[in-house]
């Protein structure tokens, strides 16, 4: 028990957070047609800011099942080696379907916070997850309950903090890094081509967000290699 509270503790300006930025969602899934309850079963289900954001881009016109496959792939990737690195901090006793709710709990932040500890205990990834979790559900029903009463200009003025949660994430490293800072303004450039050249801006957003971040990944990646020797002292 003692481990779970531990965890808790840790997990819950992690869940303040989540609040804040998922109330936003929960307001721009609704001003785009989605249902409260609708709006909460994706938080709950999915527990992904950038997924979430791009999947009901996507959902609202139906039948581009493969721009949505592409760009949940692409997007949701990086929880795949997330899940792999901490997988070789935790316990023994991680095991069968711990695994699975370690696999579905991880975001950027809980793995941040998890992969500070030398051994990763069940109960303390629980106490971890616990409070992102409730914050990001709760954040999304409070936001689609109170986005069906607030006036549409307020809505829309609101849907632009979820953007401010990406740019609170890249901003930091981008100052201290000028090669993170150049592939940044790659994927802008591009993104900005694919938005406004005609023809091109005919791709799906879902799409978009995939070639995009492919793209910048590959260029920054051959002009900025990162040496294994690096890699080892890192």
């Amino acid at each position: 028990m003692k481990q779970y509270l531990r965890g808790l503790r840790l997990g819950f300006p992690i869940g303040l957070g989540y609040l804040s930025v998922s109330f936003t969602f929960g307001i721009m899934a609704v001003s785009l047609g989605f249902s409260w309850y609708q709006a909460v079963l994706i938080s709950m289900l999915t527990l992904t800011s950038a997924g979430q954001l791009a999947g009901i881009q996507v959902m609202v016109n139906p039948g581009q099942y493969i721009a949505m496959l592409i760009s949940q792939l692409t997007i949701n990737m990086r929880y795949s080696f997330m899940s792999v690195s901490l997988s070789q901090k935790v316990s023994p006793k991680f095991k069968g379907i711990k695994r699975w709710l370690l696999g579905f709990f991880i975001t950027d932040e809980i793995f941040a916070v998890a992969s500070q500890e030398n051994d990763v205990e069940p109960k303390l990834f629980l106490g971890l997850s616990t409070a992102p979790w409730i914050g990001w559900t709760l954040g999304t029903l409070l936001g689609s309950l109170i986005g069906n009463i607030l006036p549409e200009i307020v809505m829309c003025s609101l849907c632009i903090a979820i953007y401010g949660m990406f740019l609170a994430i890249v901003i930091p490293p981008a100052k201290k890094s000028k090669p993170i800072l150049i592939v940044i303004a790659i994927t802008a450039v591009l993104n900005c081509i694919l938005y406004y050249v005609p023809y091109l801006r005919d791709i799906p957003s879902g799409i978009s967000i995939s070639i995009c971040a492919i793209t910048a990944s590959l260029i920054g990646a051959f002009l900025f290699p990162i040496e294994s020797e690096e890699i080892e002292n890192e």
